[in-house]
């Protein structure tokens, strides 16, 4: 999964796109579970994911593309 963080996210991932690896079937939580191993613990509470230009909730299943 290709990761372009922005904000609060620079300061943990650094400012360049990363991939990361998860699951076939992930949800934008469980990419945020893994943005946030290495996050202060209530850190991603205001964090906004954006899905190709357009907001995602967290239930929301992440697909390739």
């Amino acid at each position: 999964m290709r990761v372009i963080p922005f904000g609060i996210l620079k300061n943990w991932l650094g400012s360049s796109a990363k991939t990361l690896e998860l699951p076939e079937g992930a949800s934008v939580g469980e990419l945020l579970a893994r943005v946030g191993e290495d996050a202060p613990a209530q850190a991603l509470r205001g964090i906004a994911v954006s899905v190709n230009t357009e907001y995602a909730t967290a239930s929301r299943v992440l697909h390739e593309g």
